[in-house]
């Protein structure tokens, strides 16, 4: 299950809060692209981020950074650079 955590990359927290649930990364990067035009800043500014979690979680649910991974079993990682480092 993909879901969006609020992550302010303060490594004294050990758990984050779940922004909401998707089914696919697609709708997980919807769904981000959606928070970054609500708050009016770029990706890396809305401490958010896309992970996935084994088990189901709920939106308001804390997960431990433990259970997160970047990216799903078998999921294809792209190569390269995803984003340029320029607007």
């Amino acid at each position: 299950m993909y879901a969006l955590i609020y992550d302010e990359h303060n490594l004294e927290k050990i758990t984050k809060p779940v922004l909401s649930v998707h089914e696919t990364r697609e709708a997980a990067e919807a769904a981000l692209k959606k928070r970054q035009q609500e708050l009016g800043r770029r990706v890396f500014d809305c401490n958010t981020r896309i992970v996935w979690v084994e088990r189901e979680i709920r939106p308001g649910e804390q997960v431990p950074l433990a259970d997160c991974s970047t990216w799903a079993p078998g999921e294809k990682v792209p190569e390269g650079e995803m984003y340029s480092d320029t607007d």
